[in-house]
């Protein structure tokens, strides 16, 4: 029997049961599109925690003071650490392996514009953190190196900071009052999609001035522990992602030098880095996307299952066929390759029909604008390849099985079924 007859009597066969053909095939195109999407949201979902971690910065860490647990230079153990404007200056100096540094001097303080007011957190920078901190504008400028220089009073705000003390108003170039200071908006930022952030929220929300107004107009009280000069945390930005653990070694090294702690003291410092954020998150949404594609290849399995059951009780109901057949002349490779081409036939075309409806669908939604919640998924390669080698050992298993119980039926027991 030729490739054609095959062909021809796979179609025949499948045409003369089309319900159950398409139920059996389902199982098939649900498992293969489940490959498809479940992967690409655990890619999306990747992708895009990334992004936002981005909004935060890119290969930056967060300084703050912590409390030594090991005793240093005659200095007794427990001792906490309190940053200081000295120690940005210092960083900014001497550690060369930092490509920028900045103070971070926050306060809640009372905001008010000739429209409303607000008590948000303000946050007192050097310039050059906002461009490590990806903060970009959508009206008016940035702080410039001349504002922190010159002590100006101006101030940039996130969008939410904008709408609530200038609502459905142009701030661009207004009067506000901070602390009872009059400050001009030179810029507010663009909206950010932020997930997390540190310190007090995320930038939507905050305002911006420049670190030496900050100190000057709205110092924190002076009390134990807190002094002039004194600053939240320190941002720096590491120069080569290469030697980034190295980088924070040498902050360390030079800390510990200025407030008489041991440089392996990790407790002296509280660090927080965006590249182990990366990390973290890509471990997770790694782990995320496995299990979502494990699962669509288990639901692609158990398609595979459907399709062997159909082709079982397609050669029991057969069997008189196959015994006249082989009683025709037609061997029992003849009957094998029948019923193995029946079942391929059922694999590919499900397959191919799932595939593409995957894809199509990864692609259709594209440039649809989604609930923030919800990522746009990603064609995988990796998938469409896993999702095709699942099939083709399932179109082997699902097909052989049935194909070579029917090959093996003798053609007098075959006859006397009725």
């Amino acid at each position: 029997m030729n490739v054609r007859e095959v062909l021809r009597q796979t179609v025949a066969s499948i045409a003369a049961h089309k319900l159950r053909s398409f139920l059996t095939m389902f199982g098939i195109i649900w498992g293969i599109t489940s490959v498809i999407l479940l992967v690409g949201l655990g890619k999306g979902f990747n992708r895009d925690q990334k992004e936002r971690l981005k909004t935060i910065g890119v290969d930056l860490a967060i300084v703050w003071g912590g409390r030594t647990s090991e005793q240093a230079g005659g200095y007794a153990a427990g001792r906490p650490v309190r940053l200081s404007i000295d120690d940005a200056y210092l960083l900014k100096n001497e550690a060369y392996l930092i490509k920028t540094v900045s103070p971070e001097l926050r306060r809640s303080v009372s905001e008010v514009s000739r429209y409303n007011a607000a008590s948000r957190p303000v946050r007192g920078v050097w310039p050059d953190y906002q461009r490590f901190r990806s903060l970009k504008v959508q009206e008016g400028r940035l702080m410039t190196d001349d504002d922190e220089r010159e002590g100006r009073r101006v101030v940039v705000l996130g969008v939410e900071a904008r709408d609530q003390l200038f609502p459905g108003k142009p701030a661009i170039g207004e009067t506000l009052a901070l602390n009872g200071s009059p400050y001009t908006v030179i810029g507010v930022l663009e909206k950010k999609k932020q997930n997390g952030s540190y310190g007090s929220g995320p930038d939507n929300t905050q305002l911006f001035v420049p670190y030496s107004s900050m100190a000057r107009d709205c110092p924190p009280p002076e009390r134990p522990g807190i002094f002039k000069g004194w600053i939240n945390n320190l941002v720096v930005e590491v120069g080569d992602p290469e030697h980034h653990e190295e980088a924070m070694h040498q902050i360390y090294r030079i800390l510990g030098r200025e407030h008489h702690f041991d440089p392996t003291d990790e407790d002296a410092l509280f660090i927080w880095d965006t590249l182990d954020g990366s990390k973290l998150v890509e471990r997770i949404f790694s782990v995320m996307t496995l299990f979502f594609g494990a699962v669509a290849l288990m639901t692609l399995s158990l398609g595979g299952i459907g399709v062997m059951n159909i082709m079982l009780v397609a050669v029991t109901e057969r069997t008189r066929e196959i015994g006249v057949r082989k009683s025709l002349g037609a061997t029992a490779r003849d009957i094998r390759n029948q019923f193995f081409a029946e079942s391929a036939t059922l694999m590919l075309i499900s397959g191919a029909l799932g595939l593409a409806i995957g894809v199509g669908i990864c692609l259709a939604v594209k440039n649809v604008e989604l609930p923030e919640i919800v990522p746009h998924p990603i064609v995988s390669p990796v998938a469409i390849i896993a999702s095709l080698l699942t099939l083709g050992l399932i179109t082997v298993g699902a097909g052989m099985y049935p194909a070579q119980r029917a090959a093996a039926l003798s053609p007098i027991e075959c006859l006397r079924e009725e």
